[in-house]
């Protein structure tokens, strides 16, 4: 079968929409996950109509972003990485600089039209950035292009770091390191990368922030505080075991309902759903969360050239980690970082960025040229 029987096949399917290039089983599994968001936040904020057309409103937004980074071809965002990640590099620094503090953060900037965090730009450029430069070099990486790449992705998770916001940072520098692992490593390079990261774990905590510290000894023993910094944890385990195998019901969980449950909309949403829906609610929506997950890497496998390959791959396996790390710090079994359960929690800038990156995704899979 050539490459034009193959492209057929794949429109007779029902695989792809070329007039508006998007992908329909990926977008199939992300409206079902923003669906079920829809409703599990609306029973997290107390039955709050606010709350929830404020979500609708930044999911059309994020939608409409999406559609519009489909129409742009790969070879396009290719163009694009340069530049769009020295202006997110530009945009970190002006952050330390002239940036917005809350909550004893500094990750704003407030342009007066917009307020934003430009850390969310980095998660997408800093994977780009990457597969372009390994497009244009040799495969695998050399250790020179392995030493080009580590400051590619240092650089800018230095500089969140620095707001501080280590989760998004550590968010930040996956990405880029799932394109260059994709790119053919060899089992040596990464355990020396391993190892160079597990030397260096001393020299992060001794430049943690104080409440950094606190959140990973508190991972440890969070019993040790129940009332101060173990609560958090604490109530989210309570509310994850006593949905049971089938859950209290919609509407029905009495941790988030009776307000033990603190974050309850945003970073915790994922205990309100485990207590509501129980381990089998929990089971679908790990599924569609996996089947989302795969259809990315799917895409990546099936990508034309190396660019489009591990761009495609080091976004799928950085939503992975999203999912991961959201589900292992509300359950317990990761220390808490701030990291929003995607397409579920209450935020704006993160669904955009999140949707902006399933777009690239759709248009590495519909601007497909044919082969004849």
């Amino acid at each position: 079968m050539n490459g034009r029987d193959v492209w057929v096949e794949r429109q007779q399917a029902g695989t792809v929409m070329p007039m508006l290039h998007l992908d329909a089983q990926l977008l199939l599994g992300l409206l079902l996950l923003c669906g079920i968001g829809c409703a599990i936040l609306y029973s997290a904020s107390g039955a709050s109509d606010t709350l929830l057309t404020r979500q609708l409103i930044r999911l059309g937004i994020a939608f409409v972003v999406m559609l519009a980074i489909a129409q742009v071809p790969s070879d396009v965002l290719r163009r694009w990485s340069l530049p769009l990640y020295l202006l997110g590099v530009v945009l970190l620094a002006l952050v330390l600089v002239l940036g917005d503090v809350g909550k004893g953060a500094q990750r704003w900037l407030d342009l007066g039209v917009v307020r934003f965090q430009p850390s969310e730009i980095m998660k997408l450029a800093t994977p780009m950035m990457v597969a372009r430069y390994i497009h244009e070099h040799r495969m695998p990486p050399t250790l020179r292009d392995v030493a080009v790449v580590a400051v590619i992705v240092l650089l800018p998770a230095a500089l969140i770091i620095q707001q501080p916001d280590l989760g998004t940072a550590l968010l930040v520098a996956t990405a880029g390191a799932f394109a260059l692992f994709m790119a053919g490593l060899s089992w040596r390079v990464i355990l020396a990368l391993l190892a160079a990261i597990a030397a260096c774990v001393p020299l992060l905590w001794m430049n943690m922030h104080e409440y950094q510290r606190q959140r990973v000894l508190t991972f440890l023993n969070p019993e040790a505080d129940p009332l101060g910094a173990g609560y958090h944890i604490i109530q989210s385990q309570i509310a994850i075991g006593s949905g049971g195998l089938f859950g209290q019901g919609w509407l029905q969980g009495s941790q988030a309902h009776l307000r033990f449950l603190p974050e309850r909309s945003t970073d915790f949403i994922f205990a309100v759903f485990a207590e509501e829906f129980g381990l089998l609610g929990l089971l679908v929506l790990l599924a569609l969360y996996l089947f989302v997950i795969f259809r990315g890497l799917r895409i990546a496998l099936l990508a034309q050239n190396v660019y489009e390959r591990l761009l495609a791959a080091a976004l799928s396996l950085t939503f992975f980690v999203y999912v991961s790390v959201n589900a292992g710090m509300v359950s317990g079994l990761l220390p808490v970082v701030g990291v929003p359960l995607p397409l579920i929690s209450y935020g704006g800038t993160s669904m955009v960025t999140l949707m902006a990156g399933f777009g690239m995704l759709m248009s590495i899979q519909t601007h497909k040229k044919m082969l004849l």
